[in-house]
């Protein structure tokens, strides 16, 4: 069932309404139309570089300054970034339900900000930093001025507390993940492109275990297939009407 239909968004609505535990799984979409970069696709470039092949622990390694320069135009780029309707509307329906679980590959801080407590990043955050090395941590906003900043507590060099390609997402984020996927009721998953995995591959997982899913996006993707609802449309616009329209 495709297209953001009044049909449509009304058999959404009532999956929503009869669940109780709900999880989300929100992608760069989302956020996209909060006016945060993107660095997929053929226009993922930065200066002249893949941010792609920037967002590796070799680049760090072979060039941790450039990586650093990235890193702080993306920390700095969230300054004035406010959460939109989108992310307002999942901590709204938060609130109504007995479980919810909301897990983002985004790492822009901007579903905490919105109000979501339930949150896990799968791939971190651009709000803080860790050493390389030792288990030292702080604030983004706390970040030495130095090129490459180092660990005030073992001397190594503190990189964004992000997963890199190649890296391993957190074990703690995969077991949230898991849960989500196995007691969730109703399934939403917006704004994410369906070929990014492990996450990729949740909805499907959740959908064979019995939960209905809903997709928001603005448009097909991988995970449509699987979707007993598909709303095409900005997630700004779509979900607030859609949480409006549960009750």
């Amino acid at each position: 069932m495709n297209g953001m239909d009044e049909g449509s968004l009304r058999t959404a609505a009532e999956m929503l309404s009869r669940a109780r535990r709900v999880a989300v799984l929100t992608g760069a979409g989302i956020s996209a139309e909060s006016g945060v970069p993107t660095f997929r696709g053929a226009g993922g470039f930065w200066r002249g570089r893949s941010a792609m092949d920037l967002a590796t622990p070799g680049a760090f390694s072979r060039d941790p300054e450039a990586v650093w320069e990235f890193y702080r135009f993306r920390i700095a780029a969230l300054a004035g970034i406010e959460p939109n309707d989108g992310h307002r509307a999942l901590a709204e329906l938060e609130c109504r339900c007995d479980q919810f679980w909301l897990i983002t590959q985004n790492v822009d801080g901007l579903h905490r900000a919105a109000g979501s407590e339930n949150v896990t990043e799968l791939h971190g955050s651009l709000e803080r930093v860790r050493c390389r090395i030792c288990s030292y941590r702080c604030a983004s906003s706390d970040l030495p001025p130095e090129a490459v900043p180092q660990c005030p507590a073992c001397g190594d060099m503190l990189r964004p507390a992000v997963v890199w390609f190649g890296e391993n997402l957190p074990d703690f984020a995969l077991v949230a993940a898991d849960e989500a996927m196995r007691e969730c009721q109703v399934m939403l998953v917006v704004g994410t492109s369906g070929l990014v995995e492990p996450a990729a591959s949740f909805a499907r997982m959740a959908g064979s275990r019995g939960a209905g899913i809903i997709e928001v996006n603005l448009e097909s993707t991988p995970i449509s297939h699987v979707a007993d609802v598909s709303l095409l449309g900005p997630a700004g616009v779509v979900l607030p009407s859609l949480v409006e329209l549960t009750g």
